[in-house]
């Protein structure tokens, strides 16, 4: 078995990859991690794709409309620059998402692990399950690729 690939936001092979924009189609479930003073100031949630990520104070828990209890973790900066609150608990994705497939990393081989260091936290993923994805302040992150038929449109 092969070692698994690592990609940081700073690796420069980032800049070789062809990226393409997409917008976000879907309206999604978010509240805020604000925890009481004399309570934890971080948790760790299971993403549904698998992956343990670290959730800070302040930061944005975000899911799906069918699934309120898959979160992720957004950065609370980077909510504030890539999503707009549309009423009450819900919001949509504003900016624009870079995403290329994983398998442009692997030589097309899409059994081969690659290890995606975000701001979240470490997150090993299969190459032909998901795409590469990079955001407004050049952040990174694995992207299901199941997620990105369902509710990603190319920007032409």
């Amino acid at each position: 078995m092969k070692d698994p690939i690592v990609i940081t936001p700073d690796d420069p092979i980032l800049k070789s990859l062809n990226f393409r924009p997409h917008r976000n189609l879907d309206r999604r479930r978010v509240f805020p991690f604000l925890p009481a003073n004399d309570e934890p100031q971080t948790m760790e949630v299971l993403t549904p794709w698998g992956a343990r990520l670290t959730v800070t104070k302040g930061d944005m828990l975000v899911s799906e409309v069918d699934t309120p209890d898959d979160v992720w973790p957004v950065d609370a900066a980077i909510f504030d620059k890539s999503y707009v609150i549309v009423s009450p608990g819900y919001c949509i994705k504003s900016a624009i998402t870079m995403l290329v497939p994983l398998t442009d990393l692997t030589d097309g081989d899409e059994d081969q692990m690659v290890v995606v260091h975000s701001l979240e936290g470490i997150q090993t993923v299969r190459a032909g399950d998901f795409f590469l994805a990079k955001g407004v302040e050049g952040e990174i992150w694995p992207f299901p690729k199941h997620k990105a038929v369902e509710v990603k449109s190319p920007v032409e």
